[in-house]
């Protein structure tokens, strides 16, 4: 570390998105719009999308190998696709458990388990980040909601939506992401009485919104200052960036 190594100003680097929601919000199609996109499809989840994608990978080692090669061969894809995280994770486990002789990731107990696979996370991480770094590529990780109860120190318990990991995977790829964008269906909802009994229903056109920052019932974070609302559209999300 040197003196003349000092660094100053915010030139943003290219940014690590994590977008996460119900299945058929519109995730893939957000991703697909994104400049010169490359997917790597975990989960056959690109029906009709006419993008570049490598082959489905079946193992851990394909995956990595897939970064490898962005890695080390030429290329003009600008932006790189994950899709989607929670089927990478039970790739990432059987590889582990493959390393340690294990049946089963539960198998040496007390969660060791998923500790051990943390060191396959980060590796996975440490491709992405230098795909960021050398090769100036947007990463754009995508992954399924999950309901879960949310047990707060300072108030009663209530439900929220979360990233569908291992809770130790997620906290990993959570403080390594820039921006945690939820997106889901915005609905209204009214109130009518009938027979003697109030009963909620659901109206309106149900526009697909995505959520930059946190609120009780989803997770979300960006270190851009992004609105807290915008479309689902990856135009409003670059637009947001810009300024």
């Amino acid at each position: 570390m040197k003196l003349s190594e000092i660094t100053s100003g915010g030139a943003i680097q290219p940014p690590r998105v994590l977008i996460y929601g119900p299945a058929g919000v519109g995730k893939t199609t957000f991703a697909a719009s994104a400049k010169n996109p490359i997917f790597l499809p975990i989960e056959d989840g690109l029906g009709r999308i006419e993008v570049d994608a490598f082959p489905r990978p079946k193992s851990y080692i394909e995956v990595r190998a897939a970064l490898d090669s962005l890695i080390n061969d030429d290329h003009n894809y600008r932006t790189l696709v994950i899709d989607s995280l929670d089927w990478l994770e039970p790739l990432i486990w059987s590889h582990t458990c493959e390393q340690s002789k294990w049946q089963s990731i539960e198998q040496p107990g007390y969660g060791r388990g998923y500790v051990e696979a943390l060191r396959y996370w980060r590796e996975f991480l440490d491709r992405v980040n230098y795909l960021r770094d050398a090769k100036r590529m947007t990463t754009i990780m995508i992954g399924h909601s999950a309901i879960k109860r949310f047990e707060a120190p300072d108030a009663e318990a209530f439900d929220r939506y979360v990233i569908k990991l291992q809770a130790k995977a997620c906290d990993l790829i959570s403080e390594h992401s820039d921006a945690i964008l939820f997106a889901n269906h915005r609905y209204q909802t009214i109130k009518t009485e009938e027979r003697g009994r109030t009963r909620t229903r659901g109206h309106g056109q149900g526009d697909r919104v995505m959520y930059a920052e946190e609120r009780p019932a989803w997770v979300a974070k960006n270190r851009y200052g992004l609105p807290p609302e915008m479309a689902l559209d990856w135009a409003a999300f670059a637009g947001a960036l810009k300024k």
